[in-house]
C-alpha cells in the first residue's frame, strides 16, 4: 500500500470511528500544516452524508454540521500556525520546519504571494490545494490583523469545504475520484490566483496613478 492509500485509509477509518469530532480534529491538524488532505476529509464526510452514517445533530442538517465541523476546525488550526509565525518569526519557522514536515518551498512561495498581494492572499490561497494551509505562516510573521486573518480564513475555508462536501455527496461511492481532479485543479487554482492577484495589483497601481495626477497638476499651477 502506497503513502497516499495509507493516508486515505487512516483518515477515513478515523472519521468512521469518531464522526463529526473526527472531522474537526483532522481539519484542525491540516490547518496546523500537518499533511492531512482536506480533499479526503471533507469529501469522505460528504460520502458519509450520502450513505447516512453522518446525520443531523439536534435537528441541524448534516451538511451544515459537517461544514461547521470542518471549517471551524480548520480555522483553529490556522490560528495555531498563524501564532507560530507571529511569535516565532521566520528563523524559528525555518529551524523547526524540518521536524514537523513543513514544506519550505511551499512556505517560500506563499510568503512571496503574501508580500505581493497582501491580506487578500489569505482568502484566495484558501482555495488552492497544498498551498492553502501554508499562508498562515507568512500572515503571522507579517503580524496581520488577527480579526481580518480569521475572517478571510473562515470565509475561504467555508467555500472550499462546501465544494468538497457537495462533491462527496454527488459522487457517492466514487468520491475518491476527486483526488485526480484536484491534482489538475491545483494548477488551475494557482493560475486563477495569479490572474486575480495581477488584476488587484493593476487596480491599485491605476488608483495611485490617478491620485498622483491632480497633485502634479496643482504643482504645475
Amino acid at each position: 500500500m502506497g503513502i497516499v492509500e495509507t493516508v486515505i485509509t487512516l483518515t477515513t477509518s478515523f472519521i468512521q470511528a469518531i464522526g463529526y469530532p473526527g472531522i474537526f480534529v483532522l481539519m484542525l491538524l491540516e490547518g496546523t500544516l500537518l499533511p492531512i488532505p482536506s480533499e479526503v476529509v471533507m469529501a469522505f464526510g460528504g460520502f458519509g452524508i450520502y450513505e447516512g452514517w453522518l446525520g443531523p445533530v439536534l435537528g441541524i442538517p448534516a451538511f451544515i454540521v459537517l461544514l461547521l465541523a470542518g471549517t471551524v476546525g480548520n480555522l483553529v488550526g490556522a490560528l495555531v500556525a498563524y501564532h507560530i509565525g507571529y511569535y516565532g518569526g521566520e528563523p524559528f519557522v525555518k529551524k523547526v520546519g524540518r521536524y514537523i514536515l513543513l514544506d519550505e518551498s511551499a512556505v517560500t512561495k506563499t510568503t512571496a504571494w503574501f508580500h505581493k498581494y497582501g491580506a487578500l492572499s489569505v482568502f484566495l490561497t484558501r482555495l488552492v490545494p497544498v498551498f492553502r494551509t501554508f499562508i498562515s505562516i507568512p500572515a503571522g510573521i507579517a503580524k496581520m490583523n488577527r480579526v481580518k486573518f480569521s475572517i478571510y480564513t473562515f470565509v475561504g475555508s467555508l467555500i472550499w469545504d462546501t465544494i468538497l462536501i457537495y462533491l462527496g455527496i454527488r459522487l457517492g461511492p466514487g468520491w475518491e475520484s476527486i483526488m485526480g481532479f484536484f491534482d489538475q485543479f491545483q494548477y488551475v487554482s494557482i493560475a486563477a490566483f495569479l490572474i486575480i492577484g495581477g488584476w488587484i495589483y493593476y487596480a491599485k497601481f491605476m488608483h495611485k496613478r490617478r491620485k498622483a495626477k491632480p497633485e502634479s497638476a496643482e504643482q504645475e499651477k
